[in-house]
């Protein structure tokens, strides 16, 4: 009979199972799955033997008469999950060496992902001191019979994998209260981890490939708008990527036969061009440099040498838009080449022939062979805040690694519409904002400017949008200049690349009712690092680490508190283009330096206290820049909404350094200053002893101060 039921199976579903040998560990032991369908018994009973026995709802089994056969025989275990005793009756039956299956979750889940998980598990594994097994279903959420809302197939591939046998970390004499929600998080970090492990494992290794995948599960669902309101579905999406790949390949070919296809300059905004450019860019081999078009000519010229570009793909449009001036880039031998010029030379007939050949078969000729996982798929620049910008090479690996790892944290459902007004120059604007949805098959509405604060939250609403990515600078803008309405569609607010300030949490939360989940990475990691979600929001962290991400703090001199933050994963880049850096990541290991002073808590929240290049030494003691300018941020609301403080430093013979403060604002004095710091219950080393006046506190394109730019004036 089970023979018959296997084979069914894998004739309709695809069905297969994966390390059966950890079901064979003798008992106590709990088996947890992700529970996403009502066959999850049957993909998961057809690998168990006789005695295991399923956890199930003696309430629910009263049902019908269906769900009494199913859910009332010799393989299950029913109880009644309104009892208190019902815990502890699975647990004697533990201790007898009994083996469950338990669905951890109590539910199926609504989104598709996994869901909270009740602490009671946490108690049968503190009580019992039962090994546990995770297994993670593989698609089952895509079955008709699963309760996502989202897209739902009569016979979706399914497949089951098992974790190898797992012990709990001991709990020592921690009290049950204590012990108990620890090993409920414990126990969800495991299945978090096994999630990202198999996606990822047995996912596409090309950033293109995964996003033909999905593509060919809906190919004419609207997945990119701009603010010329022509949504592109993923057909119209591929058939532009096939028609300017060989437009790429004519163009380049004769310097692809002599030393293989070119690093590819791109200087554009964001529209739909952009990742069309990007991911035909990949199809015709090429690897895509991002240029930050905010930085200026001097900048960008420095990049694209450190890059070696030869060839860029701008937009003339754009150009004259934003003012830039190119000529630099001719002098240097850098061939401009502008979308305009080709999209003259492509025929109808090319057109047609790359309509024909993705409708009938989506993502046909697109996948270079011999490309993908640890083949370079992207240059870009690091923010350049505190020095020169490094250049910063991910892999396929890398990117596909940090989206399926973000993916595996996060709950987003088919139907999330995600608003991006983060370049794709920006690392949060690429991955994070783009790829991610791509290749998890969400709706993204690019908007060119994340600077228009009074445009964005009105286009927010006017689209729908649920999720929004911004840092501290833009959202303060935009809560500061929206309507109490405008954000109602939103479900995740995420803020990221830099510290989130208490104001503007404050005023998300009394002006929209919307909780800001702060984030934490870097361009080196993909970019992301941690963040917080529906299920784990810790106010005034920036998350928990992202699963597959090995972190370790090292000790920092003079500071008491943290250590200095290092991380290695496989969403850590390969190598940086400037040689002096690269060398000393290479001496790391493996391993990347953040730069960045922090605390990880006994729940696994990290806190960031500090940039290490952000601090004084002053009397011998060490203080924090950044935490002086919390305390200033927000602090003279008598003074308007334009006013900034920034701090910096000076030499000084008698204390080692100085704290300067530098304001857009002439009404600042230092007594405010100094009321606002001691407010804070920061001490006297901390209040700066000057203050310079400028017209204008420097930003980067991120919305980050622009401190070597501030220092040099």
């Amino acid at each position: 009979m089970y023979s018959i039921l296997r084979w069914l199976l894998r004739l309709c579903f695809k069905y297969r199972a994966y390390n059966l040998e950890s079901l064979r560990a003798p008992g106590p032991v709990l088996l947890i799955p992700n529970h996403v369908s009502w066959l999850d018994w049957l993909f998961i009973g057809l690998c168990l033997e006789e005695d295991w026995r399923f956890v199930t709802s003696a309430n629910t089994a009263e049902t019908t008469w269906l769900h009494k056969k199913i859910m009332v025989n010799r393989r299950t275990f029913p109880i009644d999950p309104t009892s208190p005793y019902s815990t502890r009756k699975m647990a004697e039956y533990l201790a007898t060496g009994g083996r469950l299956v338990l669905f951890a979750e109590g539910r199926l889940s609504r989104t598709g992902s996994l869901m909270k998980l009740f602490e009671g598990t946490g108690f049968l594994i503190h009580k019992t001191q039962a090994k546990v097994i995770t297994c993670y279903l593989k698609g089952a959420n895509r079955l008709l019979w699963a309760r996502q809302p989202g897209r739902r197939y009569w016979f979706p591939q399914v497949t089951v994998h098992f974790s190898e046998v797992l012990t709990p970390p001991p709990t020592g004499d921690l009290p049950r209260k204590e012990a108990r929600p620890r090993l409920t998080i414990w126990l969800r970090e495991q299945m978090v981890r096994q999630q990202f492990e198999v996606d990822h494992q047995f996912g596409p290794s090309h950033l293109l490939a995964a996003i033909i995948e999905t593509a060919r599960q809906c190919p004419s669902k609207p997945i990119l708008e701009d603010v010329t309101f022509k949504p592109l579905t993923y057909r119209r999406l591929l058939v532009g990527v096939d028609v300017l790949a060989s437009a790429w390949e004519r163009r380049w070919k004769a310097e692809a036969a002599e030393r293989g296809f070119p690093v590819v300059g791109v200087l554009l905004p964001n529209v739909n061009a952009t990742p069309v450019t990007v991911l035909s860019l990949w199809a015709a081999g090429c690897v895509p440099a991002l240029l930050n078009f905010s930085t200026g000519s001097a900048i960008m010229l420095a990049c694209a040498r450190l890059a070696g570009l030869k060839h860029m793909i701008t937009s003339r449009s754009f150009i004259e838009k934003a003012r830039l001036d190119m000529s630099s880039f001719a002098g240097a031998g850098v061939d401009l080449v502008y979308l305009e010029d080709v999209r003259k030379e492509v025929s109808g007939m090319a057109k047609l022939a790359a309509l024909a050949r993705q409708t009938c078969c989506p993502g046909a000729g697109l996948v270079p062979e011999g490309h993908g996982g640890s083949a370079p798929a992207v240059i870009l620049f690091t923010s350049g805040s505190e020095g020169v910008p490094k250049g910063v090479e991910l892999s396929h690996d890398n990117i596909l690694a940090n989206v399926r790892q973000s993916l595996a944290r996060l709950d987003f459902t088919d139907g999330e519409r995600i608003f991006n007004a983060l370049p794709l120059f920006h690392s949060f604007g690429l991955g994070t904002c783009t790829m991610l949805p791509l290749i998890r098959g969400l709706y993204i509405f690019l908007y060119p400017s994340p600077l228009h604060y009074r445009i964005i939250p009105e286009m927010v609403y006017d689209r729908a949008c649920t999720v929004m990515v911004g840092t501290n600078t833009f959202l303060m803008g935009y809560g500061r200049k929206a309507h109490p309405y405008d954000f109602q569609s939103v479900k995740y607010l995420v803020a990221g690349a830099e510290k989130l300030q208490d104001a503007t949490a404050t005023l998300w939360a009394q002006k929209f009712g919307l909780r800001v989940m702060e984030g934490y990475g870097a361009t080196e990691c993909s970019p992301v690092i941690s963040v917080n979600s529906m299920i784990e929001l810790r106010t005034g962290s920036v998350g928990r680490f992202l699963p597959g991400i090995e972190w370790k703090l090292e000790p920092v001199e003079g500071i008491a508190e943290g250590g200095r933050l290092l991380v290695r994963g496989p969403n850590v880049m390969h190598r940086y283009l400037n040689s002096e850096a690269d060398a000393h990541f290479k001496s790391l290991g493996g391993w990347y330096d953040t730069g960045d002073l922090a605390k990880v808590d006994a729940e696994g929240f990290l806190f960031l206290l500090g940039r290490l290049k952000r601090f004084a030494k002053i009397s011998g003691e060490m203080v924090s820049l950044t935490a002086v300018e919390d305390a200033l941020a927000g602090a003279f609301p008598e003074l308007g909404q334009r006013c900034e403080v920034a701090i910096l430093t000076r030499p000084d013979a008698d204390k080692g350094e100085v704290l300067i403060a530098v304001t857009n604002d002439s009404r600042v004095t230092l007594e405010m200053i100094r009321t606002a710091v001691r407010a804070k219950g920061l001490g006297n080393l901390c209040v700066p002893r000057e203050i310079r006046v400028v017209k204008e506190i420097p930003k980067l394109g991120t919305g980050k101060i622009d401190y070597r730019t501030l220092t040099a004036g």
